[in-house]
């Protein structure tokens, strides 16, 4: 970014990371996360330093809220909230639980750790985890393409089986687009105060993919 910065004529842009974290700590005086005082030096030779930290001779904040909190009264203050039942519940036609995350070896969208060889290589492709009984019942096992549908679409992923996971509950990594986008079958649905999508819980039918399921899963990868 910086090298087409410069080809643009743009001035102030440098490829140096100690540079560029300087500037950003000059960026963040007076705000929450103030790190005026933590610098490349400073982090070496104190083996890290927690922010805030907003000059060189303050020790850094280890653990933060020790004496008072960021409110009117300087004190902490518990809200009780009522957890509300899924958005989408199992059923007849999607008897089990989908729910959706992170893996160790990619990252968000995985565009960037995909290109890493070690790492696609580690885990190459979306894996849907399902418990032994459950592969069992829908006539399946580790290695072999599965489908998973719910009322918004449908992708087509391997299996693999885990007996941690529950019975009636399969997981799905996000780090794939594709026939292997497992958000074609997430649930729209909002939490009504903090507005976070309702990724970790919906609806969901599971079964052996057929021939058919697996070339429209190629066609949609293309």
């Amino acid at each position: 970014m910086a090298d087409l910065a410069k080809r643009l004529g743009a001035q102030g842009f440098s490829s140096d990371s100690e540079e560029v974290f300087d500037e950003l700590t000059r960026a963040s005086a007076g705000g929450k996360a103030d790190y005026r005082g933590i610098s490349y030096a400073r982090i070496t030779k104190e083996e890290g330093v927690f922010w805030p930290c907003p000059s060189p001779s303050y020790p850094g904040t280890a653990r933060m809220f020790t004496e008072d909190f960021p409110t009117p009264d300087r004190r902490a203050h518990f809200h009780a909230v009522d957890q509300p039942a899924p958005a989408e519940l199992p059923d007849d036609e999607f008897p089990y639980y989908l729910t959706t995350g992170r893996l160790l070896r990619q990252y968000q969208s995985g565009t960037q750790t995909r290109r890493v060889a070690q790492l696609a290589k580690a885990a190459g492709e979306p894996v849907v985890e399902l418990h032994p009984t459950l592969a069992q019942s829908v006539g399946v096992r580790t290695g072999d393409k599965v489908v998973l549908r719910t009322r918004r679409g449908e992708v087509v992923m391997t299996a693999r089986t885990e007996s941690g996971i529950r019975p009636d509950t399969v997981f799905a990594p996000f780090h794939w687009g594709g026939a292997g986008s497992v958000n074609r079958l997430t649930i729209p649905t909002l939490d009504p105060h903090s507005r976070m999508p309702s990724f970790k819980v919906c609806a969901v039918a599971v079964a052996r993919a057929d021939t058919t399921d697996l070339m429209k899963g190629e066609v949609a990868h293309e």
